[in-house]
């Protein structure tokens, strides 16, 4: 097992969902982490302790500036690239322009780690890397396999195309000798700390405030395999322990659940009942969107651990903790489909 105790570690967005969780394993690891994040969908409470005990060494800046990004990566051996303009399927599809702004973090954030003597650079990519038009039939027994994003590439709108940059980028850096280099495409996470822009956590919203008729998107066939953010996070370290050359490998379960399913779990768990009405109008993505894992058994020696029953009902227990009614009730419509906190 890798030595994170002598690890200079740099997590970018890690105060955000998935970087906070992040940067709890590698603090429990032993490692030095710094995060930088903007906090636009980070929150500085998700990692308030480790500020409080010195385990973490926070900055609250802007990578997209370029003495932000050289600063950051100053003396850091590993550097977790997880920081995106994103969210759910709402923002992503409503915010291109936005999404866009990737491209130019994305080259920064590489280019900035090289200069500075990183050994490695892990980089958090998305199963939007593969072709859309593969994905359109939800009773098509389909698991996409890394192979699928092969020219000619048609990834899902500005944020994948992106993070297809992003990972070819790392693969040139890696051929180059310039880089060692990871990609992880991470599918659909859950868990807390989870924004509602998020198709479980809207759900659970939902649920919390007693909505019926209660809304879903699309036609509620859409297929997924939702994944539970510490499998997300024990996947990408492994991944930084395993990974060198630049490979991308898919982090996410086997299981097909589709958003109706999804739905009735969430009610069925919440001892509530509601009439539902579907909206193929809003924002859906694919239909049908589940990762394999040959590659990633392979090259990690590890797969996901936690079924989404269990992630999904610990996640309601969470969200029923930390979430007051009234609140969510004031801020769902809006946190759907943005970023900032309203």
């Amino acid at each position: 097992m890798h030595d994170w105790k002598s690890k200079h570690v740099l997590v970018t967005g890690g105060a955000s969902f998935i970087g906070s969780h992040l940067v709890d394993a590698l603090v429990g690891r032993g490692a030095r982490v710094r995060v930088v994040d903007n906090l636009s969908s980070g929150r500085r409470e998700n990692i308030a302790d480790h500020i409080a005990s010195g385990a973490v060494e926070f900055r609250e800046a802007d990578l997209l500036r370029s003495d932000v990004v050289d600063a950051a990566t100053a003396g850091t051996d590993v550097v977790f690239h997880i920081a995106a303009d994103h969210g759910g399927r709402g923002y992503i599809d409503l915010h291109q322009v936005a999404c866009s702004t990737n491209l130019v973090l994305d080259g920064m954030v590489f280019r900035s780690a090289e200069r500075a003597g990183a050994e490695k650079v892990v980089f958090a990519s998305s199963g939007c890397v593969y072709p859309e038009h593969l994905q359109n039939d939800p009773g098509e027994l389909l698991y996409l396999t890394e192979g699928l994003v092969a020219p000619p590439y048609a990834a899902d709108n500005l944020y994948g195309w992106a993070k297809l940059m992003g990972e070819l980028t790392l693969r040139a850096y890696c051929a180059e000798g310039r880089l060692a280099a990871a990609s992880v495409r991470y599918f659909t996470a859950y868990g807390p700390r989870c924004p509602e822009s998020h198709a479980v956590m809207a759900m659970i919203a939902r649920a919390m405030t007693g909505q019926d008729p209660f809304e879903i998107w699309g036609t509620g066939e859409q297929v997924r395999n939702w994944t539970h953010v510490q499998d997300i996070v024990e996947g990408t370290i492994r991944a930084a322990e395993e990974i060198h050359d630049g490979t991308a490998v898919n982090i996410g379960t086997m299981e097909r659940t589709s958003v109706v399913e999804c739905a009735r779990e969430v009610l069925a768990y919440m001892g509530r009942e509601a009439r539902f009405v579907f909206d193929p109008s809003k924002p859906t993505g694919p239909y049908n969107r589940v990762s394999d894992l040959t590659l990633c058994r392979e090259l990690l020696g590890w797969e996901p651990e936690i079924d989404f029953k269990t992630g999904l009902r610990s996640t309601i227990d969470w969200y029923l903790e930390a979430h007051d009614e009234s609140e969510v009730r004031r801020t769902l419509e809006f946190a759907l489909t943005e970023r900032r906190h309203a």
